[in-house]
């Protein structure tokens, strides 16, 4: 499901919030996975940071389900 990106770029939205949530959880994700090993530690952060970006992706499908289409 695409979420419109342009209609929320401002934060100011709570889906803009979200969108900018998950950007940021997936730019840390990408730092973590672009190294050659991951601790153990490392491991648990990236399947934490899936899981929030999951959560978020789920919660901007709502508001793209509860919102008007135009």
């Amino acid at each position: 499901m695409e979420i419109s990106v342009e209609a929320s770029q401002s934060e100011a939205t709570p889906l803009g919030r979200l969108v900018e949530e998950h950007r940021q959880y997936s730019q840390k994700l990408e730092a973590i996975l672009a190294q050659p090993y991951l601790s153990d530690t490392e491991q648990i952060e990236a399947a934490r940071l899936k899981k929030l970006k999951l959560k978020l992706k789920d919660q901007m499908a709502g508001f793209a389900r509860s919102s008007p289409s135009t």
